[in-house]
C-alpha cells in the first residue's frame, strides 16, 4: 500500500523451467521487463522486479478509484539446468526479503502449464520448494496461474470440462490453496482488457485474505 489514492501489490512467479513464469509476469505488467524465449536450457538465472505504471479502473474503495501499481518478482526456475536447489532457494529467499521485506508479499503464483499433466512427484517437489520459500502459511498466500490456457482451448477443453478432467494432483492441489487460479494465454500479448480481468481475480484473491501480506526475513528458519 503506498497512499490513500494508490495500492501497490507484491507478487512473485514460481514455477518450472518452460512454464511461462517470465512471460506471465510481462502480461502482469502490461510490459517486456522479462527476458522469455523458448530455450533447451533455464532462461531465468537471476531474480529481477518489474513494475506497472500506475493502472486504473480496476480498484474501488469506499467509493472512490484507486490507482493500482504492481509489483513482479520473476525468479529462476525450480528445478533448474544450471542451478541446485539450494542456490535458486537462497537467491529468491534474498530477493523476496531484499524487494518485499518490508511491504511484505500479497501472492506466490505457482505457474503450471494447462496443457501438461500434474505428476505426484512434481507436485510434491514444487509444494515442499514453496514451503521452504514461504513457510507453514504458504496456502494462504499461493495462487495458481495455468498458462498456456490457448493451448487446451484449441483441445476443446472449456475451463469446467479442464477441470472436471484434470488429475487428482492438480485438483489436490487446487484445493489445497482455497482454489485460487487463473487460466492465463501468455503465447499472445495480452490485451488490456484481458489483464485487467486477472488483475482484478488476483485483487479479489488478496481481499480473500483480508489484505494480509507476508513478511519475509533474511535469515533463514
Amino acid at each position: 500500500m503506498v497512499d490513500s489514492n494508490e495500492m501497490t501489490i507484491n507478487l512473485v512467479v514460481l514455477g518450472r523451467t518452460q512454464t511461462g513464469k517470465s512471460a506471465a509476469g510481462n502480461s502482469l505488467l502490461g510490459s517486456s521487463d522479462f527476458e522469455s524465449h523458448r530455450s533447451p536450457s533455464s532462461v531465468t538465472t537471476c531474480c529481477s522486479l518489474g513494475r506497472s505504471c500506475r493502472i486504473s479502473g480496476i480498484i474501488r474503495r469506499s467509493g472512490c478509484e484507486l490507482a493500482l501499481r504492481v509489483q513482479v518478482l520473476d525468479t529462476p526456475s525450480y528445478p533448474h539446468s544450471g542451478l541446485s536447489k539450494e542456490q535458486v532457494t537462497d537467491t529468491v529467499r534474498s530477493a523476496l526479503a531484499h524487494h518485499f521485506g518490508e511491504e511484505g508479499l500479497h501472492l506466490a503464483l505457482l505457474v503450471l502449464r494447462a496443457d501438461l499433466p500434474l505428476c505426484p512427484d512434481e507436485s510434491d517437489h514444487t509444494i515442499q520448494f514453496i514451503q521452504e520459500l514461504l513457510g507453514p502459511t504458504w496456502k494462504d498466500f499461493t495462487a495458481v496461474l495455468l498458462t498456456h490456457a490457448d493451448k487446451a482451448e484449441k483441445a476443446g477443453f472449456s475451463e469446467e470440462a479442464y477441470l472436471h478432467s484434470a488429475s487428482s494432483t492438480l485438483l489436490s492441489l487446487l484445493s489445497s490453496v482455497q482454489h485460487k487460479y487463473i487460466f492465463l494465454d501468455n503465447q499472445k500479448t495480452i490485451i488490456k482488457e484481458e489483464r485487467a480481468i486477472v488483475l482484478r481475480k488476483l485483487l479479489n484473491f488478496i481481499r480473500q485474505n483480508n489484505y494480509h501480506v507476508l513478511l519475509l526475513k533474511h535469515s533463514k528458519e
